[in-house]
């Protein structure tokens, strides 16, 4: 009888400890299941430089949501791997995300890989958020699956050109091009060069500088034979910082204005005197701005015993991009398919972003979120903003 009773209470106790524990994992940490997230970093890279505060944008996000406890009743898990800005290992890191992980949505990077995943995204269904902005992305039959958070780097461009008119004074603007020989570095070139004709800018000029380059003499000197009043840098900030360098030891006069990835405070200590009176297109904005969408930031960061003022512009755009891929998880009928989540983001209308971007707007249409940018100056070391949002 002892025997027995004893039995009986091991049973019981084990029973309601089996009971316990299953259904208090199930409710308090991963409640109707697991949401995975497919990240492509470039942190060893050609645009490691700017790729690298970005994924921790990205990540940082991730934490801080899952801080804050379930979404829509799911865990949301990031999982993230450097791919060093080489396309075949994006295709091979894709192939894993999709068939080990089964991620329900990838957060990219780099427009060569981004361009050669999208069919695979089309026909998977995945909906990928990179930081590609590049016009192809644009096309809904080609990458329906595809989403751009900010200003494509032809609307950009665009943005750009359309402020040099309307600001240029004494005659017909003379305006050079200078990018990089990769997707990412010609993917507005064309474009640019269409609209400028279109409104009346003329292009004297074009020179191809390495994401890499430590030197590009030679190209300025060629470029200053064409004496062009502009020039308009598709790059990171490497290069670009190599470019002003030695614009300023050659007294090249001509006014230097980057696209997104050029523009950021890791320019500064690189480019050093040099950087002032550049002029960079701004799509998300700096740690330093007072805007309400800083908050959540400043909130993560000190619970990390970290400060604001110790991360940059493009941690914020990464922070960004991972806070409108959640919105649409929020907003998805059944967030665990692709599916489910592109028809999620399609009821995005005019998502306030808190002032660190330009609202964004997706549609079953159109998923080119906004093609609004800010300009900003650098004046004595520091980023100055000068225009609101502009478009063309």
């Amino acid at each position: 009888m002892k025997m027995w009773s004893k039995m009986m209470i091991i049973a019981v106790v084990a029973f309601g400890l089996l009971v316990g524990c299953s259904s208090g994992e199930k409710t308090s940490s991963d409640g109707k299941g697991t949401i995975k997230v497919g990240g492509l970093f470039d942190l060893t890279g050609g645009t490691g430089d700017v790729g690298t505060p970005y994924a921790e944008g990205e990540k940082a996000y991730f934490e801080y949501i899952a801080s804050k406890g379930l979404v829509n009743g799911y865990k949301l898990e990031l999982i993230g791997q450097d791919y060093a800005y080489k396309i075949p290992e994006a295709q091979k890191l894709y192939q894993k995300y999709k068939s080990k992980d089964k991620v329900s949505a990838i957060l990219g990077w780099g427009t060569g890989d981004t361009e050669a995943l999208r069919q695979l995204v089309a026909a998977d269904k995945i909906p990928f958020f990179s930081a590609s902005y590049s016009e192809n992305l644009k096309n809904m039959e080609e990458s329906p699956y595809n989403f751009l958070t900010a200003a494509t780097y032809s609307d950009q461009a665009r943005s750009v050109l359309k402020w040099i008119k309307d600001n240029h004074k004494g005659g017909t603007p003379k305006v050079a091009l200078i990018y990089n020989d990769t997707a990412f570095g010609k993917s507005p070139i064309e474009d640019a060069k269409n609209f400028a004709k279109e409104i009346g800018v003329e292009i004297v000029d074009e020179q191809i500088v390495d994401l890499k380059a430590l030197d590009a003499t030679s190209q300025l000197l060629n470029m200053q034979k064409k004496n062009p009043d502009y020039a308009i840098l598709q790059e990171t900030w490497g290069a670009t910082a190599t470019i002003l360098k030695d614009a300023k030891k050659l007294g090249v006069k001509t006014q230097f204005i980057g696209l997104n990835w050029a523009t950021g405070e890791g320019l500064l200590p690189i480019a050093g005197d040099a950087a002032e009176g550049f002029i960079g297109v701004v799509t998300h904005a700096f740690p330093y701005e007072d805007l309400p969408g800083m908050a959540e930031i400043k909130e993560y960061l000190e619970s990390k015993g970290e400060k604001l003022e110790d991360k940059n512009q493009k941690f914020v755009q990464g922070w960004v991009s991972a806070k409108i891929l959640v919105e649409g998880i929020k907003l998805a009928d059944d967030p665990t398919t692709g599916e489910g989540i592109k028809a999620g983001l399609e009821k995005i209308e005019n998502l306030d972003l808190g002032g660190l971007a330009a609202p964004v707007t997706f549609t079953s249409e159109s998923h080119a979120g906004t093609n609004q940018i800010r300009l900003a100056e650098v004046k004595n070391g520091k980023f100055e903003i000068f225009t609101d949002y502009i478009g063309y």
